[in-house]
C-alpha cells in the first residue's frame, strides 16, 4: 500500500512516559566503549555513579529508545521493515540530561519526502519532564521500494569539509562484543547480533549499530575538543553512510570552526571506507 503522506502528517502525535536512571547511563555509556583504562578519572564520569554525566546522545536509547520504530506504525504509513534503513539522526539538546528522569515524550511524523524510488521519513520526538523541554530527535528513515507518491522530494543537507587538514584525528577500536552490549540499550535487531540473520541481509558478519557509531563520535568530540564538558553540546546530527564491523577502528577527523564541530568518520581497516558523513556538533 502506498504512503498516503496527508494521513501520516495529520495523525495525533503518540504520547508515551519514559523514564531512566544511573544503571542506564552506565549501560549507555559502557557500550559505546567507555571505561577504557577503567581507573581513568575522565572515564569515571561515564561510569561511576558518583561522578557521573550523561552524553547526550543517550537521547536516542532513552526510555530503551526505538521509540522511532514505533512511529513506522502511524496512521497512512505501511510499510515492509526489511526494506527501513535508517538514514540519518540528529538531536537538539535543550538543557542537559539528568542522571535519573522521567519525562513525556511525543512523536509524530515531522516530514515525508518522495525521493522516487524511495521515501524518506522523518520521525520527530520531543521529551519534556517537569521543568520543560529536555530535547528534539529527528530520525530520518529511508524506505526503499516507497517513493512516487507524489511528495516533495525534500531538502539535500551537505556538509562541505573544509580543505584543510583536521584540527584532530583520533582513532576508537570497536570491540568484538561492543554490538552484543551496545544492544542491551533497547535495539533488539538481530543483524547486529545474529550471524544467519547477517548473511541474509547481505553481509558475512553482524554490524555494528549506527547509532553505537553516533554515540562514540560524539563521545570521541566531547572528551577532546569539548574538554570532557557534555553540558556544552547544543546539537548534533550526521547522515549514516556506511557501515562498520565489530573489531574494526573508527578514524573519526575533526575540524574546529566557531560554535561547532565539523566530523568525518571512517572504517580504518577498509580504506577509510565512509561510516558517518554531515557530521556536526555545535556546542556553547
Amino acid at each position: 500500500m502506498p504512503i498516503d503522506a496527508a494521513k501520516a502528517l495529520a495523525a495525533d502525535p503518540r504520547l508515551g512516559e519514559i523514564g531512566w536512571d544511573h544503571k542506564d547511563i552506565q549501560l549507555y555509556h559502557l557500550g559505546l566503549g567507555a571505561g577504557r583504562p577503567a581507573t581513568d578519572p575522565d572515564e569515571l564520569c561515564y561510569t561511576l555513579e558518583s561522578k557521573l554525566h550523561v552524553l547526550p546522545s543517550f537521547a536516542t536509547v532513552a526510555g530503551a529508545g526505538m521509540a522511532m520504530m514505533g512511529g513506522l506504525a502511524a496512521p497512512g504509513i505501511e510499510i515492509n521493515l526489511a526494506n527501513v534503513l535508517h538514514g540519518g539522526q540528529s538531536i537538539e539538546l535543550h538543557r542537559p540530561i539528568p542522571v535519573k528522569g522521567s519525562a513525556t515524550s511525543t512523536a509524530r511524523v515531522a516530514a515525508l519526502y518522495d525521493k522516487g524510488k524511495a521515501a524518506v521519513v522523518v520521525l520527530r520526538t520531543e521529551v519534556a519532564d517537569a521543568d520543560g523541554p529536555l530535547w528534539t530527535s529527528d530520525a530520518q528513515i529511508f524506505v526503499r521500494g516507497e517513493g512516487g507518491f507524489g511528495g516533495e522530494r525534500g531538502p539535500s543537507v551537505r556538509e562541505e569539509l573544509p580543505e584543510r587538514a583536521p584540527d584532530r584525528v583520533e582513532e576508537r577500536h570497536i570491540r568484538e562484543d561492543q554490538a552484543l552490549l551496545y544492544r542491551l540499550s533497547g535495539d533488539w535487531n538481530p543483524l547486529h547480533a545474529d550471524p544467519e540473520f547477517a548473511k541474509t541481509a547481505g553481509f558475512d558478519q553482524p554490524i555494528l549499530h549506527g547509532l553505537c557509531s553516533y554515540g562514540m563520535t560524539l563521545k570521541a568530540v566531547v572528551d577532546t575538543v569539548l574538554g570532557g564538558d557534555v553540558s556544552r553540546v547544543r546539537a548534533y546530527r550526521t547522515r549514516f553512510a556506511g557501515i562498520v564491523f565489530p573489531g574494526e577502528t573508527l578514524r573519526i577527523r575533526m575540524w574546529q570552526e566557531p560554535g561547532r564541530v565539523l566530523v568525518s568518520v571512517t572504517a580504518v581497516e577498509r580504506d577509510d571506507a565512509p561510516v558517518l558523513a554531515d557530521t556536526v556538533v555545535e556546542h556553547a
